[in-house]
């Protein structure tokens, strides 16, 4: 790799059940141990004199964590990702509800603590999605609150072939409804964002010459109570934009109304916590009912695939099986910081107790 590794870090790999692996470079000081007061300026240095390292990771494996150099704050980060990646982005079209920390340093999720994030790529809804993602952990959670990762590569690959074909043939379409700036129209549990905080304006034109230039909607509807309907259509899976490779990449599994029990019922399976329990089946019970009530096209968040055909239970199903199986979900230690290739490796949020600050940044 043509980098001096020295003797101040030691390298290592985490290991999914299913073989996913994850690169680890920890800092150490010259006893061995962790330095976990460590100055954040070892970490520049460490991205400087090991780029090369740090690019082969991410050619390969999609991400790396560097853990023990003392990250604290969100400026301390935004240095680290400039480190990474110098042209960060600050436009954010995503649905889940984000704070500014800095003008390029996010918070990861506003969403409640016991709310799951499904496994997704970043904005693979838009035409131009980060490049790069990079998340840091200033407050680790008392308990849970992983940030796990999944090779969307790999999950492209172990897809049973008949249903990445009904994928691959179907496509997906996502409906979104949005409430406007006014806050009128009905309470909707699966709405997380008003349309005038998504496009940060109230101009009606301006939220429909944006939607115009990303090149994906086949319809804008504005309707009573102040209201925005977008829907869009996407390839289910595409090549990774330097080695063809196929890569899941939607969001099919993260919008569908179904995900909530779907994935409260795996965090229950995987943690035996009886919050999750009861929250799996108030979930179920309100994704049936709202199935019952409100067409597809009505829903706050959902997707079909093309032409409005439903996707297949047994199909999302057996998407989540292998997402899961995929999955490598190692806890934060405040201080950590971890580098993702948005092409290949997803990334999604387990429910957590305590205290938590995670924040994100992008190019």
């Amino acid at each position: 790799m043509g980098d001096d590794m020295g003797d101040t870090s030691d390298f290592s790999v985490i290991h999914s059940p299913a073989g996913d692996t994850l690169p680890v470079a920890k800092r150490r000081n010259a006893e061995g141990g962790a330095r976990n007061g460590a100055e954040p300026a070892a970490l520049l240095e460490f991205i400087d004199h090991h780029r090369g390292w740090l690019q082969d990771q991410l050619a390969t494996r999609g991400a790396a964590l560097l853990r023990g150099f003392g990250l604290a704050t969100p400026a301390q980060f935004e240095a680290a990702a400039r480190a990474v990646e110098p042209v960060l982005k600050n436009e954010y079209l995503g649905t889940s509800p984000r704070d500014a920390l800095t003008p390029y340093v996010f918070s990861a999720s506003e969403l409640p603590p016991y709310y799951p994030i499904p496994q997704h790529c970043e904005m693979t809804f838009i035409k131009d999605p980060p490049r790069r993602l990079m998340f840091a952990c200033l407050v680790a959670a008392k308990r849970g609150g992983e940030t796990p990762l999944v090779d969307m590569r790999q999950v492209a690959a172990d897809l049973d072939p008949a249903v990445r074909g009904r994928f691959e043939t179907g496509g997906i379409r996502i409906i979104r409804n949005y409430g406007g700036p006014s806050g009128s129209g009905r309470f909707d549990l699966w709405q997380l964002k008003r349309w005038d905080e998504i496009f940060q304006t109230t101009d009606r034109a301006v939220v429909e010459a944006k939607c115009a230039a990303q090149g994906v909607f086949t319809d804008l509807r504005w309707g009573p109570g102040d209201r925005l309907r977008l829907i869009s259509e996407h390839e289910a899976l595409r090549a990774h934009p330097e080695t063809g490779v196929p890569v899941w990449f939607n969001h099919a599994q993260v919008f569908h109304l179904s995900a909530a029990p779907a994935e409260l019922r795996r965090i229950y399976q995987r943690t035996g916590e009886l919050r999750s329990l009861a929250l799996w089946r108030f979930a179920q019970a309100a994704v049936a009912a709202k199935r019952r009530f409100t067409a597809s096209d009505e829903q706050a968040l959902h997707c079909t695939h093309r032409g409005g055909r439903e996707i297949a239970d047994a199909d999302l199903e057996h998407l989540r099986d292998v997402i899961w199986k995929h999955m490598i979900a190692e806890p934060w230690q405040a201080g950590d910081m971890v580098v993702i290739d948005n092409n290949s490796i997803s990334h999604g949020r387990l429910p957590y107790h305590g205290p938590r600050q995670v924040v994100v940044a992008w190019a």
